[in-house]
């Protein structure tokens, strides 16, 4: 690593590996111009504790949920936070933060604004304003970024030129060098490496595949124990004949116990076609039963004695494939249609490569690309003169990543079993193409009679509530899958002793359709149940279609005013679960409206009280696109 005086530092918080592929065309662009150091790393790789003494770093962050900053920014936002930084802390160093976000959600780019708002206040200097990448945009994140971009090298060309004195290899970059991969692949005799590989069971294949992927190693949680899961029910909820497919699966672990709170979520790594694979590894002409191990350049070499005697990893080549690269789910990046024009040895591909690569058919590609959720595969297969090297399909293919599902069980209720609520996602493109979710449609198509084991590691939350906290809880559609579990987990608890009310206000399209777990929520409503009006709970759903004028949760919590105004006074805690489209807004704004009414104070002082709320842990909102 260069030392801080004379280097570009560009670090990146990634949730889905767009900040990342942001963060890197930043220092690639940077190399290109002649700036003798530059460093890009994820932010949970550096010590904050550091950043006083950097010149020049350039921030790339994603934000997700409602505001949240990504899971690697969070200890170094923590820090930053510290109250004995004082105002002259990163005096001398000048940044600039370029922000990934999408303007559906209501705090966008909350992550990015609040880190530029504090680097600001400790001292430092902005090179120009913050960048906002709006998912939004007819060219998605890249839109804003571009000439964001440019402008930072303007500037810096102007007031740094001994660091960047080069704009022309910026801005017209040479197409005709490409450098070398930062990704080797080293080839084994295929005797010894099958010798290794028989005494590894499928739990330990997958770690060791993925331990072994450069792409993975800024994920978190991939080191972490994790569970192989067998599915013991496979049930729809939805109607059939509806056009939405919602399942509740059932999980269980064959051989141990499973360790869980409700609040988690279930990271599940799905599995590719092996048709998908097969095809793609057909295509770049490589041989599957080759043995391979994988590593980043510039990590310590390993000498000859050591493979000989057979103390490095290695593994099957379509194993690796399989279990690390998204070939047949995720779209490329840019820099991969860059990269494929170097390779291509047709004059009419190379020049359509270079044309997506360049910002002139920045708009073409995303329509080609992202819009249409264009495959690793389907870009190699338009492209069939372009031979890529395996070193540069490890780089530059999308990693496979997990998925994560919120656990819709109690551990009290449902000893050793996670239940989930999953909608099968499928969606038809601009040119009519359907495509369908990796994982959902994965899970929906496997048989609970057969030996089928599912990758999983458990996404701990934050603590649950305690039983004396009463609840207001909104989920409509899948977002009552959390919300099914802390019911649950109230039942189990209000055995020995008492609990405090629930109200949980659910929404559906219609009542005969799409009602989840209708029989589940009615049960707990009667009697002396969790959500019965008896005990000062309560269970209300909306069906938005079934009348002529549209009806949702918002509209169910403003005709339960008194209520929900009664369970806040006495110290509620509110959950909001769900789309993260306009529903957290809408949803957000009744409950200001309640407070307002019932309490006589303003609209701000409303706000405030929300606030407050969710400062001391009480107000939640989590949400998925």
């Amino acid at each position: 690593m260069a030392a801080a005086e004379s280097r570009l530092l560009v670090m990146y918080a990634s949730e889905t590996g767009n900040a990342m592929d942001a963060a890197e065309r930043v220092g690639r662009q940077a190399e290109r111009g002649g700036c003798p150091a530059v460093d890009v790393l994820p932010m949970d790789s550096f010590d904050p504790s550091c950043l006083p003494s950097e010149r020049l770093v350039v921030f790339v962050v994603s934000t997700t949920g409602q505001g949240d900053p990504p899971d690697s920014m969070k200890e170094f936002w923590r820090y930053l936070l510290k109250k004995n930084l004082g105002a002259r802390w990163l005096q001398g160093v000048r940044y600039a933060v370029f922000g990934l976000g999408d303007s559906g959600y209501q705090k966008y780019n909350f992550a990015a604004k609040k880190l530029d708002r504090r680097l600001l206040h400790l001292g430092a200097e902005p090179i120009i304003q913050v960048g906002l990448g709006d998912d939004q945009h007819p060219s998605g994140y890249e839109g804003a970024l571009d000439p964001w971009l440019l402008s930072l090298w303007e500037s810096l060309n102007q007031t740094t030129p001994l660091l960047l004195p080069r704009m022309s290899d910026i801005i017209n970059p040479d197409l005709s060098i490409l450098g070398d991969a930062k990704v080797e692949v080293i080839y084994h005799s295929s005797d010894k490496a099958q010798q290794d590989s028989n005494i590894l069971d499928s739990k330990n294949l997958i770690q060791r595949a993925r331990s072994m992927s450069p792409a993975l190693q800024f994920y978190n949680n991939e080191k972490e124990p994790h569970y192989m899961l067998q599915m013991v029910s496979n049930q729809r909820l939805t109607k059939e004949n509806s056009d939405r497919d919602v399942r509740h699966f059932e999980l269980e672990s064959p051989s141990s116990g499973i360790t869980y709170q409700v609040g988690d979520a279930l990271d599940i790594l799905p599995s590719q076609s092996p048709s998908a694979v097969d095809s793609f590894i057909e295509r770049c002409k490589l041989d599957p039963d080759c043995y391979i191990t994988v590593r980043a350049k510039g990590r310590v070499k390993v000498s000859k004695v050591s493979l000989l005697n057979g103390f490095i990893d290695r593994i099957k080549l379509k194993t690796f494939v399989a279990l690390t690269m998204d070939v047949a789910s995720a779209s490329p990046r840019r820099y991969f249609f860059e990269v494929m024009s170097f390779f291509a040895t047709s004059e009419h591909e190379k020049e359509k490569l270079q044309y997506f690569a360049s910002p002139e058919g920045r708009d073409d590609l995303y329509q080609y690309n992202q819009k249409e959720g264009r495959t690793v595969l389907e870009v190699l297969e338009d492209f069939p003169s372009v031979q890529m090297p395996f070193e540069w399909l490890v780089q530059l293919t999308p990693p496979l990543k997990k998925r994560a599902f919120s656990i819709s069980s109690s551990p009290l209720a449902e000893p050793n079993q996670i239940h989930l609520t999953v909608s099968i996602v499928s969606w038809r493109t601009p040119f009519k193409r359907t495509r369908h979710g990796l994982c959902s449609s994965w899970l929906a198509g496997l048989n609970p009679n057969e030996e089928n084991l599912i990758p999983c590691w458990v996404h701990h939350s934050s603590l649950p509530p305690h039983p004396s906290i009463p609840l207001i809880l909104i989920g409509p559609g899948t977002g009552c899958a959390p919300f099914r579990a802390f019911v649950a987990e109230r039942a189990a608890q209000s055995t020995p002793e008492p609990t405090a009310p629930i109200l949980f206000f659910f929404g559906c399209r219609n009542q005969d359709n799409d009602f989840l777990y209708k029989d589940f929520w009615y049960a707990h409503a009667h009697d002396q149940g969790v959500l019965s009006l008896k005990n000062g709970g309560g269970f209300f759903v909306a069906f938005s279609r079934d009348q002529p004028q549209k009806f949702y949760v918002q509209h169910r919590i403003k005709e339960q005013s008194a209520k929900v105004w009664n369970l806040l006074k006495s110290g509620a805690a509110i959950y909001i679960a769900g789309s993260s489209t306009k529903m957290p807004a809408d949803v957000t704004a009744a409950l200001e409206e309640v407070i307002c009414q019932e309490s006589g104070c303003s609209e701000e002082d409303a706000s405030i009280w929300l606030r407050k709320l969710e400062r001391n842990g009480k107000f939640h909102i989590e949400t998925w696109s």
